[in-house]
């Protein structure tokens, strides 16, 4: 008998998706630019292009890279760039052509972006020139035949753009020097391309979309084939969740994850795409009071982004004052959304923040809260569309409700696997369709599901389980913290003690304070016995604070 919170969304919340409404995600593309071609679709740098231009733009780069290149359908496309224009365009020109899109981080190293171009046996690669040196000195190990390289400012107006590039290269030096043979430049490829007709490649639900790279659940970076039929319900599951907030309204949503990144190019490059939105892109958001800035001169909707993004914002004057009168809502995501960035969220802009949940593996999104959730819940939400959830123990048998187990997710938006690594996706996809999501959680009697932490992460005080989300979000709310990280230290006694690497406001904030603070809402043994003050945590692209280095500089000492 089936559990009742496996699809446990409220009635009246989300209905069922109809997968076979679109083939694939170019065939949801071609219908958006028709149907939305004079609206504005993406801005960045103060330029903005339309549907049109963007339907005109990616048909070129598709025709160059089918007619030019004689790529053939199947083949994969890496793109290495942050959020410029030339982003959108180069995914929907490669998904146009038939071809597999590989998300590559810009800020990888020759190590890492080796492992990725061998690993999925690109042909090809758009990058932007201020990365193209690490790009030569790897390229030759790889089965790249083709490099076309972009500019920051190339689908900029001509006399912008040549200032943007002119500072980029010469005055901020970002432009390491490199050399790669027959590298087509952009703009050029989307000339020759505009030489040939062009019609969309058709493709099924079958057919690979992207290769989206990932530490995943277990071990080293690998490719998680995302399917025409992932994309395409990730998409619809999406829509469907949010349509009774945005209704028939168009807006603009604020784009600060790097498109590169599986949250930021499902919910925001696509899913608002499908609603003729625009996006506007933010090229360094790491950059708060630029990005903030761009914010006050700007009306938006909607924005995503992950924890420390939030709390960065929050942080800043300048976007405090912002006139939020326009804001309908925020999607969290990426990493566990802490109670007080949530509540100052609330105070600052006048909306919740809505927490969602998901993975590379799920093309993101599994649980999502309500859009009409009045205050922040501390929950990840309810399965969406079409989706079960169920969680299990490590024999992955189910568990009661309300008892901890790992997180498992069945739906149409689940990988197909880890590309070319059965052993790996055995390891993670059970024979009937549940994916063990390597993180912890229960279910509560509503339906809700709530996150404890990495399973990978926890850590074992004399016998006790400590996770370090609940420590973290404690530490978070002294008001002399702007953020922490906490990670397992190795102790003779009781096999681990808590250890917390803070960044702190000032120097007034001392170590026996804040483990006396910790006391009033932890127990004894999740309590730091180590904590230390640091200028910077590490972190991911987005802003996920990597716990991994954080021991290897700590714990290992490497």
């Amino acid at each position: 008998m089936q559990k009742p919170w496996l699809k446990s969304y409220p009635k009246g919340t989300a209905e069922e998706i109809d997968i076979n409404e679109f083939s694939s995600v170019a065939n949801i593309f071609d219908t958006s630019v028709a149907k939305f071609k004079n609206l504005p679709a993406y801005t960045n740098f103060g330029k903005t292009i339309s549907y049109h231009d963007v339907d005109v733009y990616t048909a070129h780069l598709a025709a160059y890279l089918s007619n030019e290149l004689n790529l053939e359908k199947g083949d994969r496309v890496a793109v290495m760039m942050p959020n410029l224009l030339q982003n959108p365009i180069a995914i929907f020109g490669i998904l146009r052509a038939g071809l597999v899109v590989v998300n590559t981080n810009p800020l990888y190293t020759e190590r890492e972006l080796k492992h990725q171009l061998i690993d999925s046996g690109a042909k090809a690669i758009i990058i932007v020139e201020n990365f193209a040196h690490v790009l030569e000195k790897v390229i030759g190990d790889t089965r790249i035949d083709h490099v076309i390289t972009t500019k920051m400012g190339d689908l900029l107006s001509p006399v912008k753009g040549f200032i943007i590039n002119t500072v980029v290269k010469y005055v901020k030096k970002m432009v390491p020097s490199f050399s790669l043979k027959n590298a087509v430049p952009f703009n050029k490829a989307l000339k020759l391309g505009a030489q040939h007709r062009f019609q969309t490649v058709p493709c099924t639900h079958d057919d690979i979309a992207f290769l989206q790279y990932t530490g995943g659940t277990t071990g080293v970076s690998k490719g998680a084939v995302l399917t025409n039929k992932n994309m395409v319900a990730n998409m619809l599951q999406a829509s469907e969740w949010i349509r009774s907030e945005l209704g028939d309204k168009k807006g603009t949503i604020i784009t600060a994850l790097p498109l590169y990144h599986i949250f930021s190019l499902t919910a925001n490059c696509m899913t608002f795409m499908r609603y003729g939105w625009c996006n506007y892109l933010i090229t360094n958001p790491r950059d708060i009071k630029g990005f903030a800035k761009e914010l006050q001169a700007t009306k938006f909707e909607v924005m995503t982004g992950v924890n420390t993004l939030f709390n960065g914002l929050l942080n800043n004057e300048e976007f405090r004052s912002i006139d939020f009168s326009n804001f309908k809502f925020a999607l969290g995501g990426g990493m566990a959304v802490q109670r007080g960035v949530a509540e100052r969220w609330k105070e600052v802009t006048g909306t919740t923040l809505i927490e969602a949940y998901g993975l590379t593996e799920t093309s993101p999104a599994a649980c999502m809260n309500p859009m009409n959730l009045k205050e922040f819940n501390g929950k990840i939400g309810l399965p969406i569309s079409s989706t079960e959830v169920c969680i299990q123990d490590d024999s992955w048998n189910d568990v009661d409700l309300g008892e901890h187990g790992e997180i498992c997710i069945r739906g149409p938006q689940v990988m197909r696997g880890y590309w070319s690594r059965p052993k790996e996706t055995s390891e993670v996809l059970s024979n009937d369709g549940w994916l063990h999501t390597g993180d912890i959680g229960f279910i509560d009697e509503a339906g809700f599901v709530q996150i404890v932490d990495r399973k990978k992460d926890m850590i074992l005080v004399s016998g006790f389980n400590v996770f370090p989300n609940e420590v973290e979000e404690v530490i978070a709310d002294h008001p002399d913290v702007i953020e922490v990280g906490v990670i397992g230290k190795p102790d003779e006694h009781s096999g681990e003690v808590v250890m917390a690497i803070v960044v702190k406001k000032g120097d007034a904030l001392t170590e026996q304070a804040l483990r006396d603070f910790c006391r009033k809402g932890l127990t004894s043994y999740k309590v730091p016995k180590s904590i230390i003050f640091t200028d910077e945590l590490p972190k991911t692209n987005v802003g996920k604070i990597l716990r991994r280095e954080l021991r290897d500089q700590y714990i290992t000492g490497t």
